[in-house]
């Protein structure tokens, strides 16, 4: 990409992706302010072969609303990182955005666009260099007085040189500032139109006269009147034809590779995506809605009863729960025919566990795990887990006991093959299998919770706790109940983050080698937990729901 499309990228796409993308806790305290606009109006004017484009709110309310959270440590490195942003975006001018910009700006559309087809002399190159998309942006004018006054300042900057031109009556202003090229067009005084490449804008024209717009291709209106239900919407993203955006995005990005056909069968299951992020009582929250293909979408989704979080201690600190891992290996082996490569490590799976532990993939080892299930994080400084802070654990419900069984006894005599003390112990009046080394207590743990409920722990001490059930359940844990407590149910499953316990894990392994920077502990002290959960109301939707819980600000 051209050093000047790159540097025009910066404020409009560096902004997309760090809202959207779950990382929107840098912009806590300062944000683009105002909102007449709407995502159907600012799509009108976007042409229809737009790729995707991300909706922008600048409602005041909406991102003050992200104030009442962070540590003061966090505040003070945020504002003064955003202070040297918004200096360098603005080019070390005497613009200031709270003065000259926020007051007119209304909601910002930022579109993505095919790249513009190459000139004469570009063509048929030796080698086909990748390929950068066009950028879009749409700015709605709220306040047109205050819009003028901005123009006017904008003009007599120095170091700005101005050349206008006209194309189909509308004016085009390309101004170029240290090298950096922006072409800019106000339209009926409602949207100004920006774009580092010409032909962006030229293309937004055409469509502003009459030719097919992006709000007008089929499906994409009804997702952009609707987007995805949050409270105080800081930015939505449309994707109306997935399928297709990611067939082009790749093309660009690798000209001579294109995508397999088996992998544009599985982007064909997917229709259209739509995502946004808002900011509540409880911190920053993403949605996504994809809408599927229901005869070609193979997955089966199943809700989980969550039962199964009860089960492990309040010491857990990351945990993924589900339901049926042997319906879901299933799916993935009977799509594995369509990759060769998948295909041929399932082969090889299958092969060695079956020669070096006579185990059979299929049936000893998913074939019984058919009910909920966990993998979970714990924190331990017991016995050998003292060396890194934490074990781990897996619990299964099952409706097949007797295979389970002759399972894990498959495994307690691979165990003893490697010299491993393989030994029972009662531990809350339940049998508990060991595996023990010499002088370093258990490697493993196993054992029966209930009469359907097995669990498998690495580190003796987990398999203890787990076992004894003496302290607080994590279902009844404070944090767990807040991260995950307004997620949508019923859902498939949880996905957990108890960031106060992991960023203690992190500075303590990273204090024998670089310690963490002041700016990276200052965040993550502002973050109390990461809670994510998926549900299917039908076979023809999917959704996503991600809570990024934050900590309030002790002024709040």
């Amino acid at each position: 990409m051209p050093e000047s499309k790159s540097k025009f990228l910066v404020p409009a796409i560096g902004t997309a992706i760090v809202v959207v993308g779950g990382l929107a806790a840098y912009m806590y305290l300062k944000a683009p302010f105002g909102d007449t606009s709407s995502p159907l109006g600012s799509a009108k004017v976007v042409p229809s072969n737009a790729l995707m484009a991300t909706y922008i709110n600048t409602d005041p309310p909406s991102w003050q609303k992200l104030q009442q959270f962070g540590t003061p440590q966090a505040q003070q490195l945020l504002t003064k990182s955003l202070g040297s942003i918004n200096k360098g975006l603005l080019n070390d001018s005497n613009i200031s955005y709270e003065t000259d910009i926020q007051p007119w700006i209304g909601g910002v559309m930022i579109a993505v666009l095919p790249p513009s087809p190459p000139t004469p002399s570009q063509s048929n190159p030796p080698v086909q260099p990748p390929q950068e998309p066009n950028i879009l942006l749409v700015v709605g004018i709220k306040d047109k007085l205050n819009a003028l006054n901005f123009a006017n300042k904008l003009k007599g900057q120095k170091n700005i040189q101005i050349q206008e031109s006209e194309y189909k009556g509308e004016k085009i202003i390309a101004t170029q500032n240290k090298g950096k090229s922006t072409y800019t067009v106000v339209l009926n005084n409602s949207y100004i139109l920006l774009a580092p490449e010409r032909q962006a804008v030229e293309k937004a024209i055409d469509t502003y006269k009459g030719e097919s717009s992006f709000a007008s291709k089929e499906g994409v209106s009804s997702i952009l009147t609707k987007g995805v239900d949050v409270k105080n919407s800081l930015a939505q993203i449309y994707l109306p034809d997935y399928a297709n955006t990611i067939q082009q995005l790749t093309a660009l990005n690798s000209p001579a590779r294109a995508l397999p056909p088996q992998t544009l069968m599985q982007l064909k299951q997917v229709k259209s995506v739509v995502a946004g992020i808002g900011v509540d009582d409880g911190g920053l929250r993403l949605k996504t809605v994809v809408n599927l293909d229901p005869q070609l979408n193979k997955f089966q989704y199943q809700t989980t009863p969550a039962n199964i979080v009860g089960q492990f201690p309040s010491d857990t600190f990351a945990l993924v729960t589900g339901q049926n891992i042997n319906r879901s290996w299933q799916t993935f082996v009977e799509q594995s025919k369509d990759y060769p490569e998948f295909k041929q490590g399932v082969e090889q799976a299958r092969g060695q566990l079956k020669q070096s532990a006579n185990i059979d993939l299929d049936k000893d080892i998913f074939s019984w795990m058919n009910g909920e299930f966990a993998l979970g994080a714990v924190k331990s400084n017991q016995g050998w887990l003292a060396n890194v802070g934490f074990g781990g654990a897996f619990v299964f419900d099952t409706s097949d006991r007797k295979t389970a069984e002759a399972t894990f006894t498959k495994l307690d005599d691979l165990a003893k093959k490697q010299s491993l003390n393989v030994a029972q112990k009662s531990i809350g009046g339940k049998n508990i299998t060991e595996w023990q080394i010499p002088q370093q207590g258990a490697l493993v743990a196993h054992g029966w919770l209930d009469q359907d409920t097995v669990f498998f722990a690495i580190g003796g001490p987990v398999g203890e706790a787990i076992a004894d059930k003496k302290g607080q359940a994590l279902d009844n844990s404070d944090t767990f109940k807040t991260v995950t407590g307004s997620l949508q149910k019923p859902n498939g499953g949880y996905f957990y983050l108890d960031m106060d316990s992991t960023t203690t894990l992190i500075t303590r392994i990273a204090a024998q080698g670089q310690p963490l920077p002041p700016e990276a502990t200052g965040i993550l002290s502002s973050i109390r937990g990461l809670g994510v959960t998926v549900n299917s109301p039908d076979q023809s939707t999917s959704q996503m729901e991600m809570l990024l819980s934050l900590k309030r600000s002790k002024s709040n």
